[in-house]
């Protein structure tokens, strides 16, 4: 992934890929690897991309501390169902139209 430094553009300045995965696809997937939402094979994918891959490491660190900061304020607070299911599509559909840029 091609970034200046101290970028904090997760998007890359080309589509470089690493072990078949293209830094867009790691971005648009980091949250599946996160939560263990991502099938075997694509775990595997990922991992090794973000191995090889400093500037994806560095999105999928700052998405990590991000995800643990959220558990550690919210511990006690539940969201309702509904406002779950309307998150995930959202997200799915910001993911859909970033794949797609």
């Amino acid at each position: 992934m091609s970034e200046s430094p101290g970028s904090t553009d997760p998007r890359p300045a080309d589509d470089s890929h690493t072990h078949g995965v293209s830094c867009a696809q790691v971005i648009a997937e980091v949250w599946t690897l996160l939560d263990g939402e991502c099938t075997p094979q694509a775990r595997e994918q990922l991992l090794a991309h973000l191995e090889l891959c400093p500037g994806c490491f560095e999105h999928f660190g700052l998405e990590k501390r991000i995800k643990g900061l959220l558990a550690t304020k919210c511990q006690s607070e539940k969201a309702p169902e509904g406002l779950k299911e309307r998150l995930r599509l959202e997200i799915r559909r910001t993911t859909i139209i970033r794949g797609g840029q």
